[in-house]
């Protein structure tokens, strides 16, 4: 196959799409695989994401909290109770289901 093939699919009502086979197949999907989706001027390139794969970008951000505690630890805090408490208490009805369409604009 030759090195820029184009492909094409469309977008449903709901913004959803089918991955065309051949690029199924070239990333080796199956159902349930989630994809990674990166865009570098204007071109949006599509990827699989492996189990053992790390988020780079919670990886970066994590990697500033470290590099920002060890530099500044006075700034470190402990959470009040009340905080803490407030916390709770916005999230604990929130239930989520991962698996739901999501809702249209």
């Amino acid at each position: 196959m030759p090195a820029s093939t184009l492909f094409e699919s469309t977008l449903t009502e709901r913004y959803q799409t089918t991955i065309p086979k051949v690029v199924r197949e070239t990333l080796g999907l199956g159902k349930g695989d989630r994809l990674r989706y990166s865009i570098d001027a204007g071109e949006v390139f599509i990827a699989r994401v492996d189990e053992e794969e790390n988020d780079p970008v919670l990886e970066e951000f994590l990697a500033f909290l470290v590099r920002d505690m060890e530099q500044h630890p006075e700034r470190i805090q402990a959470i009040d109770s009340g905080l803490a408490q407030r916390i709770t208490s916005l999230a604990q009805n929130i239930q989520v289901d991962l698996d739901q369409p999501l809702e249209e604009d």
